[in-house]
């Protein structure tokens, strides 16, 4: 019999959508997000996904509003793994998307998302041109942090394969599976497997689901050997 590694348990408190309008509890300010991942961390969380907000609440791009997120975790939630975010729904250029990962003195972050292609949400288009995937990706590997995959459909994953056939994406594999928005692959059994089944080998992979679906894809996840990412940024109301 072997020994099933620890669950690893991802929180994403904020995310770019969610307002304080749509849900009190949602962190937008530095001190708001240290707080609630440090609450995370006491009850199992080991990593955290970050998107940073302005003053007025609004996704920010800037390392300096990074910066000021990530030294407090880093103080509050010590060995804390930090992924950020590098994500084209609101921010459109590289420079922008790339510029968190500049931090440097001691705040560098280990991840940081990369998602493999377009897709539609519910009210916008995340767009992700090629020519963007490989230049934040060699951005990541020059600056020595780990590309964390956003795949949210099966195309993704073959997209995936052939950046690794073509050296721009080199081990460790560190992949989050999310399932059920509108427009992308609904959440079922069948589509988790489907996608674990065709993930390059020796993948670390993680699932989420969206809306009412993270409950059941954070299931599904566990018992497949996976991990978990939960929090305000994929569903309101869990």
């Amino acid at each position: 019999m072997t020994q099933q590694e620890p669950l690893v348990i991802t929180v994403a408190p904020t995310g770019m959508v969610p307002r304080r309008r749509d849900h009190p509890a949602v962190p937008e300010q530095p001190d708001e997000i240290v707080a609630d991942v440090a609450s995370a961390v006491r009850a199992g969380a080991t990593c955290v996904h970050v998107h940073a907000r302005d003053e007025r609440g609004a996704p920010a791009a800037a390392r300096g509003y990074y910066a000021e997120i990530v030294r407090g975790l880093k103080r509050a939630s010590p060995g804390i793994v930090v992924s950020v975010s590098t994500s084209g729904r609101v921010h459109h250029t590289f420079e922008d998307r790339s510029d968190v990962l500049g931090l440097d003195d001691g705040l560098k972050p280990d991840l940081a998302s990369l998602t493999l292609g377009s897709l539609n949400f519910p009210t916008q288009a995340s767009v992700n041109e090629p020519a963007m995937i490989e230049r934040l990706a060699h951005a990541m590997r020059a600056r020595g942090i780990v590309p964390e995959l956003e795949i949210f459909d099966l195309g993704m994953i073959d997209y995936a394969h052939y950046l690794v056939g073509r050296h721009i994406l080199e081990p460790p594999f560190v992949c989050n599976l999310l399932l059920g928005s509108r427009g992308t692959l609904a959440a079922t059994p069948f589509n988790l497997a489907l996608m674990v089944g065709r993930l390059p080998a020796g993948t670390y992979w993680q699932g989420a689901g969206i809306g009412r679906f993270q409950w059941t894809i954070n299931s599904l996840a566990v018992v497949s050997g996976g991990h978990v990412r939960t929090g305000l940024e994929d569903n309101l109301f869990m």
